[in-house]
């Protein structure tokens, strides 16, 4: 497979589905990324575990403040009305349903949306850490992820074979080569790279691809 999506065209991608003032948690890492590539006109309110409301760009190299950070440990800036909080007080707000959108990256997602993006391991995450809360919590769950695994091998399967972050959760995942629906605990193709064929697709997925009406082309621009 020559063609994919970057990382940032994955973002860029996810980020054209959120609403102008939306209430948005990000996941740490590469989910951070969308925050930079929201469609002009549309301004989105994002909330970090660790206690802000409604932070900024990233600060200039050199100007960082450091007691200023995002629960990804990166320094970010104040929107003008942006607010603090407890820790506690940031994860009522989760679990009390007041997100709007959870972007996650993953591991592992079920045709059911299962989700896993922790693990255990030399290798892994130590714990899942809020993740659990935010797929239950948010309104909506998307996920942004390389299609394949860096050896190849689906990320999308039948059922999760890592620990669960979260049953059911997923409605919609964005990835290196087509943006997927859960519907009826099914993967139901909405858009794909122009230049892969379905029958291409499906090789690299690991449960069935399902149709309804034709699938758009999934097109980004150069970033």
């Amino acid at each position: 497979m020559t063609h994919k999506l970057t990382n940032a065209q994955i973002a860029w991608r996810a980020a054209q589905d959120i609403q102008d003032g939306a209430y948005v948690n990000l996941g740490i890492g590469f989910p951070e990324m969308v925050a930079q590539y929201q469609p002009p006109g549309r301004q989105a309110i994002f909330h970090t575990e660790n206690g802000i409301l409604d932070f900024g760009e990233s600060p200039a190299k050199g100007s960082e403040d450091w007691d200023l950070i995002n629960a990804g440990k990166k320094a970010v800036t104040l929107n003008p009305g942006a607010a603090f909080f407890h820790h506690a007080d940031s994860f009522a707000m989760v679990r009390g349903g007041h997100l709007d959108v959870a972007i996650l990256g993953a591991y592992q997602v079920a045709q059911n949306g299962d989700l896993a993006n922790w693990s255990t391991g030399p290798k892994g995450v130590p714990a899942v850490g809020g993740a659990m809360d935010l797929v239950h919590g948010a309104k909506r769950v998307a996920v942004i992820t390389d299609h394949v695994t860096k050896d190849g091998k689906p990320k999308l399967l039948e059922s999760c074979t890592l620990p669960l972050t979260g049953v059911g959760c997923v409605t919609r995942i964005y990835t290196s080569l087509a943006v997927i629906d859960i519907v009826e605990k099914c993967f139901m193709l909405k858009e794909k790279l122009p230049t892969l064929s379905l029958a291409d697709l499906q090789a690299v997925t690991g449960a069935r691809l399902f149709t309804n009406g034709p699938v758009a082309d999934l097109i980004v621009p150069e970033l």
